[in-house]
């Protein structure tokens, strides 16, 4: 680990179909504030500061990491100076993007987490015409495991309990019995979805 690192530890999450390349997710995230260097000086360190600050380079970036992932069978390589955690799911790649000091094991429960949690919100194959027709909850997803380039939570359970609670708004309350099991839990999990929202609210 460099004396440099941070808590924030990833660079970008791209989901990409592994047909034509076209884009189906990316977020590139931006560290909160650089490092302390003398003035005048340029740091021999890499900056953690987003080095594809505009979608031209985004896309040339993810272009040059789909065709060299394409026919890899590992699930890491090193990219532009970047450690890459990548999986192939039917139809489209996913790809977990970190400095090229960080911590590769990190980097890896991140792209697990991203995969199973979407195998579990899905239910079935994680495939390009799923991920587009459910932009919404990979988002979610996606913001649960990373935010702001940190890694909040890896743990695919509970990633898919936070992004799956039920709409408050669809929740028919006449059809709940309340007094079976079902009923109670979804009456808990309604009061939990609220409590959480009126939290965040007044955070």
């Amino acid at each position: 680990m460099s004396p440099g690192m941070s808590l924030f530890s990833v660079n970008a999450v791209i989901i990409l179909s592994s047909d034509d390349g076209s884009r189906l997710f990316s977020k590139y995230y931006t560290a909160p504030h650089q490092p302390a260097t003398g003035a005048g000086h340029a740091s021999a360190a890499p900056t953690p500061k987003n080095p594809y600050p505009d979608v031209k380079s985004q896309k040339s970036f993810e272009k040059g990491l789909l065709e060299k992932t394409a026919k890899q069978t590992g699930d890491i390589i090193l990219y532009d100076n970047r450690i890459v955690l990548y999986k192939m799911e039917s139809d489209v790649m996913m790809y977990v993007v970190g400095g090229a000091d960080e911590n590769e094991v990190l980097l890896y429960n991140v792209i697990l987490a991203l995969r199973d949690s979407l195998h579990l919100l899905f239910k079935q194959s994680v495939d390009k015409r799923t991920i587009i027709e459910n932009y919404d909850l990979v988002s979610l997803a996606i913001d649960e495991i990373v935010d702001d380039g940190i890694i909040l939570e890896t743990d695919p359970t509970i990633i898919v309990q936070r992004v799956s609670k039920a709409p408050t708004q669809d929740v028919d309350l006449r059809r709940i019995d309340p007094f079976s099991e079902q009923g109670v839990n979804n009456l808990a999990q309604l009061g939990r979805a609220k409590l959480t929202d009126w939290l965040r609210q007044g955070l």
